[in-house]
């Protein structure tokens, strides 16, 4: 008797931008793949478009409520729709919803699955108790090592139902070789840079813990040194309405009289080529990162990496002491040490020609080698093999070009 198509719903507030977003995509995409049925609950967004180009279904759904009578009806609705789609696993990739799929899962016989993609503020008894449901599921993913630990010391959970699959990496669109000359050329344009100039890159959104401050800080130390005069510090990320901070670093800028060094250049469509156009990526959080992909995309495009030595970058970024200087793909720095940024940003950037590009091929090897896509795909059918008794793994695995990577 053939094996019944499994059906898995994910569930998620939307699917407009973000870390947890890009793996619903991913996920839907394997599913389907793997002959599976893919259909994501979320209440809209740009990622839409592309679940239901790779063959998943999008309903559209009030997944972003935490009115706790509202959590309560979405519980009966999706319980509900579980009966009427024969649906077996649900997938929560966030809290409020979460609550609605555990009640809805519980009542009608559904596994039930989560993955703790953030370390989430823990202030007070209530907030504790309403993040618990995150470490509700019959298995528990983890996005980093450090997010383990943290899910392992918060609720004491058994090591059986917890598993670490990091996040992936489009090995294929984060490829140098794959960077038409002609998108290099538009990113220079837009940031004004000019023949000579070596760039140093910080892409995150505009917002305190991300450490743009610190990056300014940083650069005005720098500034004081002649042999880094062509260097010009970029700030890419979306402000998301945050006008006081960005007014902020303006005036920091200004401050330290920074203003031709220091370029704020937006939200960036084309990631691959930002990078490209990199000699040295920086990751300069205040305040852990669960997985940090950045870092990731970084390497893959053989970027070497300085991250702040907290959350998970030490784990995606490897550097001294951990490793050999002849290993490593960047360096860690302490958060919020301005100096000690401006130091580590000196040495990589004082490296030979041959040196740094040896870095940059150690870098994308790593990123190739433990954070690609199709590893994360794989490794969380397994999961739903483990919870459903079925094949979708092997039958991926059986698949040359799995939608949306060429990682193999």
């Amino acid at each position: 008797m053939p094996e019944k198509r499994p059906t898995i719903l994910q569930i998620i507030p939307d699917l407009d931008t973000g870390g947890a977003e890009r793996t619903t995509v991913e996920m839907a995409e394997a599913i389907v793949k793997a002959g599976g049925r893919a259909i994501v609950l979320t209440e809209g967004g740009r990622m839409c478009a592309e679940v239901e180009c790779a063959g998943g279904e999008v309903l559209i759904f009030p997944a972003a409520s935490k009115n706790p009578l509202r959590v309560l009806s979405n519980a009966s609705a999706i319980a509900s729709l579980i009966r009427r789609e024969n649906i077996d696993l649900v997938h929560a990739r966030s809290r409020a919803p979460a609550w609605s799929a555990l009640i809805a899962a519980r009542r009608t016989g559904a596994r039930f699955l989560t993955t703790y993609h953030g370390i989430y503020n823990e202030s007070g008894r209530i907030k504790r108790a309403y993040n618990s449901v995150m470490a509700r599921g019959d298995i528990v993913i983890a996005n980093s090592n450090y997010t383990a630990r943290i899910v392992r010391e918060r609720y004491g959970i058994e090591e059986s139902r917890i598993a670490v699959v990091n996040r992936g990496v489009d090995i294929a669109r984060f490829d140098r070789a794959g960077i038409a000359p002609q998108r290099l050329d538009a990113l220079r344009t837009a940031w004004q840079l000019v023949p000579g100039q070596r760039v140093v890159l910080h892409p995150a959104r505009l917002t305190r813990w991300k450490g743009q401050s610190v990056v300014i800080a940083a650069a005005a130390h720098l500034a004081a040194d002649p042999a880094f005069a062509d260097v010009v510090i970029i700030l890419a990320g979306d402000a998301q309405g945050r006008q006081t901070y960005v007014d902020d670093l303006d005036r920091q800028i200004t401050a330290h009289r920074m203003e031709g060094r220091i370029r704020r250049v937006g939200h960036v469509a084309d990631m691959p080529a930002a990078l490209a156009l990199a000699d040295l990526v920086l990751i300069a959080s205040t305040e852990p990162e669960a997985f940090g992909r950045t870092s990731v995309e970084a390497q893959a495009m053989s970027v070497p990496v300085i991250a702040t030595a907290i959350g998970a970058p030490p784990d995606t970024v490897l550097a001294p002491p951990g490793i050999a200087a002849s290993s490593a793909t960047g360096r860690h720095v302490p958060a919020g040490d301005a100096r000690a940024l401006a130091d580590a940003i000196a040495e990589l950037m004082s490296l030979s020609a041959d040196e740094r590009r040896a870095m940059g091929e150690r870098a994308r090897q790593h990123a190739r080698r433990h954070f690609a896509t199709r590893t994360l795909q794989h490794a969380t059918l397994s999961i739903y093999d483990r919870l459903l008794g079925t094949g979708l793994a092997a039958r991926f695995d059986g698949i040359a070009n799995p939608i949306g990577t060429h990682d193999a």
